[in-house]
């Protein structure tokens, strides 16, 4: 071990007292106080070649603790204790192949469209453009985009036999299954 590890070494663990403090005022229970602090230590160790000898060890083990801590209540915040496995039991998923096969019928009834009005709804509907944007994309009065958005929407629905808002997501054998996924 050189003479900088050495010292390296000896502040960090002049630190720990301070370090196992702050952890303990931050969360307030010992056992992860300790684990947060082990944690930093570990990361500072295996960083140490970012530390410049002869600055503030504790300010910058501090730094490191408190976006541990962060990073572990990010991740915590995604996380689901399920140790007795009732979300897992209770998980459904509608079947992707459904979805592949809505988009397979799309796609089929978008190539159906007159090339304007397919030029349109594609600009405005999946490529994100105001109507405006379409409109000088296209080289045409905002009007004339309107209405061609507007009749390729009638028509893709005349195509795909779409007749209201119950026709999009699961189908009716499927639906039971799916909601049983968020009921708690």
């Amino acid at each position: 071990m050189t003479s900088e590890e050495s010292s390296f070494k000896r502040e960090m663990l002049a630190a720990l007292p301070s370090l196992r403090a702050f952890a303990m005022s931050l969360i307030g229970r010992h056992d992860r106080a300790d684990d947060l602090v082990q944690d930093t230590i570990m990361k500072a160790w295996a960083k140490q070649d970012h530390f410049e000898m002869g600055t503030n060890m504790k300010a910058w083990l501090f730094t490191i603790l408190r976006n541990e801590l962060y990073s572990q209540m990010r991740k915590r915040g995604r996380e689901v204790q399920d140790s007795e496995g009732y979300f897992t039991e209770a998980l459904a998923q509608h079947p992707s192949q459904y979805g592949s096969l809505d988009l397979q019928d799309f796609k089929r009834a978008l190539e159906m469209l007159p090339p304007d009005q397919r030029e349109a709804i594609i600009l405005v509907g999946a490529s994100g453009f105001s109507y405006e944007e379409a409109a000088e994309i296209c080289g045409c009065a905002l009007g004339t985009i309107k209405s061609r958005v507007n009749r390729a929407r009638q028509r893709l629905q005349d195509i795909l036999q779409v007749t209201g808002e119950s026709e999009y997501g699961p189908d009716a054998t499927s639906a039971p299954i799916i909601s049983r996924s968020f009921v708690s």
